[in-house]
């Protein structure tokens, strides 16, 4: 996965803000990085409805924030094989990268969604809340996995 990931990112340049993205069947966790790539921050949850608003929601976020690449979060299973959802994930990609003309590089997200579960309930935050910002978060985590790899490439 890294050297998929790595190879994919080199689209992206030295610099410049990127987008990751927490797909899900429902929603889109987004989250965004500063154009330094050192923190990454929860952005918002889209409620997905057809690919082509999906996108246009993507594309207005990305040209605010002078976006110059997408992280997406890809679901393989713990064994490292990819199932349907990553096969989904995948073709979202291809099309994204058909719809908007920046590039996407797919990072390997397992256990992203858990994990900030388990933070948000060490923090105590109520169930509603935890739903309400878990996908944004995920997203946050897997930009920020995505960005530390990149910096200590750069190292």
């Amino acid at each position: 996965m890294a050297d998929e990931f790595e190879e994919a990112a080199l689209a992206f340049g030295a610099a410049g803000s990127l987008l990751g993205l927490d797909l899900g069947d429902k929603t889109i966790g987004v989250a965004s990085c500063d154009p330094a790539r050192r923190v990454a921050t929860p952005v918002e949850t889209i409620a997905r409805t057809k690919f082509t608003a999906d996108a246009e929601r993507l594309k207005k976020l990305a040209a605010d924030r002078g976006v110059v690449g997408f992280v997406l979060g890809l679901p393989r299973n713990m064994d490292g094989t990819e199932g349907a959802r990553a096969q989904s994930t995948r073709a979202f990609a291809r099309s994204l990268t058909k719809a908007i003309a920046l590039p996407v590089a797919l990072w390997d997200e397992r256990l992203s969604t858990a994990a900030i579960d388990r933070d948000l309930i060490g923090l105590d935050v109520s169930r509603a809340k935890r739903a309400a910002k878990i996908d944004e978060s995920a997203a946050a985590y897997i930009l920020q996995g995505a960005i530390d790899r990149l910096n200590r490439r750069r190292g």
